[in-house]
């Protein structure tokens, strides 16, 4: 029985290949870019993990095909052949109107926000505040990435009303599960 190696060696210079083949050093913006979105997908594992082991099943849907759009998004940002970009999963206009209508959704049962809150709270919310962070970085990277080189129109969206949905997922999380929000005290 063979079994396929998962080590290549073809990175060992510092060189990986992107969506269509071209090589480019691995400190290039595109890898900063799609790895950190990577990252955020990961964090997001972290979080569907804590929600198992709490039972709290509410948005495990939904951060579910959450994963499953940022991969799409990753392989977006690995490409950079215009044609091939076309032929890979999409990042519509109705996956950043599905996330508002979660926002608007989960806002429902929080008070309206008058202080500026601090991350913590709940573990469920802490690890919120985590994704929440880690998906601003990405967006803030995919922008650099726009100043210089042609994206999709959809990416900086998707991305800046998703770190939106886990800022209120976090404060629903905190409120959901009994716990006081911390807000910040100018000292």
């Amino acid at each position: 029985m063979s079994t396929s190696k998962i080590y290549t060696k073809t990175g060992d210079q510092g060189k990986t290949s992107l969506v269509g083949g071209e090589r480019v050093q691995k400190s290039n913006l595109r890898l900063d870019c799609y790895g950190t979105v990577d990252e955020l997908n990961s964090v997001l594992g972290v979080l569907l993990s804590h929600l198992q082991a709490y039972g709290f099943e509410g948005p495990t849907r939904f951060l579910t095909l959450t994963q499953n759009h940022l991969f799409n998004l990753g392989s977006q940002l690995a490409c950079i052949d215009g044609k091939l970009s076309t032929q890979l999963p999409q990042i519509l206009p109705a996956h950043v109107t599905a996330i508002e209508e979660q926002i608007d959704l989960l806002s429902l049962s929080l008070p309206p926000l008058k202080e500026f809150i601090l991350p913590g709270g709940h573990l469920l919310a802490s690890q919120t505040h985590i994704a929440r962070t880690v998906c601003r970085r990405a967006e803030r990277l995919c922008c650099a990435l726009a100043e210089t080189e042609k994206m999709p129109d959809t990416l900086i969206p998707y991305l800046n009303r998703l770190n939106d949905y886990f800022f209120v997922l976090a404060r629903f999380f905190n409120q959901q599960l009994g716990v006081d929000e911390v807000t910040w005290k100018k000292t």
